[in-house]
């Protein structure tokens, strides 16, 4: 886990966003700045939902990180209603230790961007976050892709590895495609599933790890240095590691 999270710092540090942390508890709070000022954030709290409006309506920022059972009139989703309902677009993650998938759809339909059960881990917060912002920025028009020697070009469907071409599926072509954008940067299981099989939810099943062991035989079983590796307690990356 340190390693995965010392990865999330260089990437954090080197793009520092400022984030505003709407969280009533007090112990959830601390923890969750912390974690984003390690990181390199400019972090702001606050622990209601009045003062957050106000501070999420008065300012610009990068990412918001709430709680969904806030105390008063305003909870968190009626922050995030309200702020969609003024146009503001900030990326939003959704805090809450309600996780049933009737709750997660809701705070979802309700203008959130992405809905993080407690309790979680910090860097899985941090992966998160990264997600939001690659989602918010432009991307780029990149018709073909490459580590190493191994290419996707978009245009073809095709799947070279030192020019060996590789048969894929299309979930597995759309898989490869994800990890190799995000080459170097430790993606989660839930990011996978959000972007590749469309899922805004855990389905609780395993068909994330038994795609991408499939994808590692075709990518890296009779090629060297392997590319496809696992994160632990995050999930994985692409790239060619430190003395690979």
């Amino acid at each position: 886990m340190l390693r995965v999270f010392t990865d999330l710092l260089h990437f954090y540090k080197e793009y520092p966003v400022r984030c505003l942390v709407i969280e009533d508890e007090a112990d959830t709070s601390r923890y969750i700045c912390a974690g984003l000022r390690e990181a390199g954030h400019d972090v702001t709290a606050c622990d209601n939902g009045i003062d957050g409006m106000r501070l999420a309506c008065g300012e610009e920022w990068d990412a918001l990180i709430l709680d969904r059972l806030l105390p008063g009139e305003l909870d968190g989703l009626a922050i995030v209603a309200r702020l969609r309902g003024l146009g503001r677009n900030t990326p939003v993650l959704v805090l809450s230790a309600l996780s049933s998938v009737d709750e997660r759809v809701r705070g979802l339909r309700s203008g959130g961007d992405d809905y993080l059960s407690k309790p979680f881990a910090i860097a899985e917060l941090l992966a998160r976050i990264e997600a939001l912002l690659r989602r918010a920025a432009p991307v780029p028009d990149a018709t073909q892709l490459q580590v190493a020697d191994l290419v996707l070009d978009m245009r073809t469907m095709r799947v070279t590895r030192a020019n060996r071409q590789i048969a894929l599926q299309p979930r597995e072509f759309r898989l490869l495609e994800y990890l190799m954008r995000h080459q170097g940067q430790s993606v989660t299981r839930a990011m996978l599933l959000e972007a590749v099989w469309d899922y805004h939810f855990d389905p609780q099943t395993n068909v994330i790890d038994v795609q991408v062991s499939r994808l590692r035989t075709k990518i890296d079983k009779e090629f060297s240095p392997p590319l496809i590796h696992t994160v632990r307690g995050v999930g994985y990356t692409l790239g060619v590691l430190d003395g690979g």
